[in-house]
């Protein structure tokens, strides 16, 4: 199985960075097959919603509501996804999930959360 730990969310103020990483531990072989990782958010009262996401190939995926502001990437070599956050807003504020599939084990795992704050 797989393992997820989040780290780097924090309080800032509006307009300001934030650098999330997520680690993946695990055997070699389902480590090797992770296709997909990303982080997904959940604010109070709402639905948990993909923020970005990148494959093994370095192809990316972004929600409209943070293109531009966001960047993923990913460190295959460490098994470690980042999500760079700049001119954060308040309503970025959430708890942030990281996620990572592997299909072809029927792998798909969360970690523990990270909350993000962002004060007007």
């Amino acid at each position: 199985q797989v393992r997820l730990v989040e780290s780097g969310g924090g309080l800032v103020q509006a307009g300001g960075s934030l650098r999330l990483s997520c680690v993946a531990s695990g055997s070699r072989f389902s480590l090797f097959s992770l296709n997909i990782m990303g982080w997904y958010r959940q604010a109070p009262g709402k639905q948990r919603e993909l923020v970005a996401s990148i494959t093994t190939g370095g192809s990316t995926n972004y929600a409209d509501s943070v293109k531009g502001r966001v960047t993923v990437s990913r460190d295959n070599a460490k098994n470690t996804v980042y999500l760079q956050m700049n001119s954060l807003k308040p309503e970025d504020t959430a708890v942030y999930y990281c996620n990572a599939r592997a299909d072809i084990l029927a792998i798909n795992v969360w970690g523990q959360g990270t909350q993000v704050t962002v004060s007007s």
